[in-house]
């Protein structure tokens, strides 16, 4: 027992046979991620039937930001999309956001969608023509991501649609802590189908972030160290259920999720039992907001979220982990950057999800080297690679990949848990120290 990685001397009885992951994970060629408007429709002429679940904000875009996945199958499919269901239980806004679609220029792909409140009543009502070769699921994580019914979305498609593809939106989920094995249950099922599955880790699919594995990769680089740093701008966060624990898991779970993400994809496993973290809490003095948008009065105080979350951890291989997520700025604009650093190396991206921007040094020479990516859409590149893979058109198979399975989202969920559980573990011994903390 001794012999083995941390990680497996956690309990190896959850991890699968595939589970040996390593920090070389799946990537593509930064040349081959072309920007949408450069690319043309993917040809053919049969139809491509496709079910979208969820008819809010990340399947239909919104002012907030840049997501919008029918957008991207319109682009990508062209005349061949055929949206045959749009399944949501608030059928008075699919209809409302399927009528804006048929009074486009896309509307020969939406012409025949039918609504459904549920995928049970699509199954019920579907004619064989209108068998999906993909379920897109853009519903809220509370719904997915379990063994539990009702909130077992993944496994009610493998049984009515084995073997159609899927594409999950991130977090793969927001329940509790005791459920993070079904999450590895339901990767194992989904590994055992070959069903093909693609988790909606976007930023894996930047052009900068491809460009930083291709030099670690081709120089033969051991990541020594990732840091990540997260803040938003919580003035412009109107939602009540991100601000309260028992809805959203908390801004690490929810949010923070993305470069948790990015730091696993770089630095490699995580063994879970190293991971140490401290919050700024709502109740403390330095965590007192002036500008939320939301009644934070109404919701339970241990429900109210952390306003500043910090985690280090170790990788398996021995490179350390960090990452702060901030609840601080005001405005519209986030503050976002990652790094990584190598024997003589630093990568640093920079506003990842806008204008990324990618400093390197290299040995030899103190300076950077910028890189702007002004172009750059990760949104359609996940989407465009999740097609080819369906549709099997590459002769090469490093060509066309999908950089984050379900198994992987599970992993980053599970350590995005671990930090949670490791901030509420300190502020629990640091008020046994502190009799008079200050209390609302």
């Amino acid at each position: 027992m001794a012999n083995r990685r941390p990680s497996e001397r956690r309990g190896s009885s959850r991890r699968s046979s595939t589970a040996q992951f390593e920090s070389r994970r799946p990537s593509i060629d930064p040349s081959r991620l072309v920007p949408m408007d450069k690319v043309s429709h993917i040809g053919g002429s049969d139809d491509f039937n496709v079910v979208f679940v969820g008819a809010g904000n990340i399947m239909f875009g919104s002012d907030e930001g840049p997501w919008n996945h029918s957008f991207r199958f319109e682009h990508k499919l062209g005349p061949r999309l055929k949206v045959v269901a749009l399944i949501d239980p608030a059928i008075e806004r699919a209809t409302a956001v399927l009528q804006k679609k048929c009074d486009s220029f896309v509307v020969s792909a939406y012409q025949g969608t039918r609504v459904f409140k549920t995928l049970d009543d699509f199954v019920r009502n579907m004619n064989p023509r209108d068998k999906p070769r993909a379920i897109i699921v853009g519903t809220p994580p509370m719904y997915r991501g379990s063994l539990k019914p009702g909130r077992d979305l993944e496994l009610q498609i493998l049984q009515h649609f084995p073997g159609v593809a899927m594409f999950i939106e991130k977090p793969i989920a927001t329940g509790p802590e005791d459920e993070i094995h079904e999450g590895f249950k339901i990767a194992k099922m989904i590994s055992d189908s070959h069903t093909v599955c693609s988790v909606g880790y976007m930023l894996r699919y930047l052009k900068a972030v491809q460009m930083m594995k291709q030099i670690i990769d081709e120089n033969n680089l051991t990541v020594m160290s990732t840091i990540a740093r997260y803040a938003c701008a919580y003035e412009s966060i109107a939602k009540p259920d991100w601000w309260d624990k028992s809805k959203s898991a908390g801004p690490v779970i929810e949010q923070g999720t993305h470069f948790c993400d990015l730091s696993r994809y770089f630095g490699g496993e995580v063994d879970i039992d190293s991971v140490h973290a401290h919050s700024l809490e709502w109740d403390e003095n330095a965590g007192r907001l002036s500008k939320i948008a939301v009644d934070e009065s109404k919701i339970a105080p241990e429900n109210r979220i952390p306003r500043v979350t910090s985690a280090v951890w170790k990788y398996d291989n021995g490179a350390v982990g960090n990452f702060t997520h901030i609840v601080a700025l005001q405005g519209h604009n986030y503050s976002c950057e990652f790094e990584v650093y190598a024997d003589g190396y630093s990568l640093k991206l920079v506003n990842p999800y806008v204008q990324p921007v990618l400093y390197v040094r290299k040995p030899g020479d103190d300076n950077e080297t910028t890189i702007r990516f002004a172009d750059d859409d990760p949104f359609f590149s996940e989407v465009s690679n999740l097609i080819d893979v369906i549709e099997d058109i590459e002769e090469d198979p490093e060509a066309s990949q999908i950089l984050s399975s379900y198994e992987d989202a599970v992993r980053t969920y599970e350590l995005t848990w671990a930090i949670r559980k490791a901030t509420e573990r300190s502020r629990v011994a640091r008020l046994k120290t502190i009799p008079e903390a200050v209390t609302e």
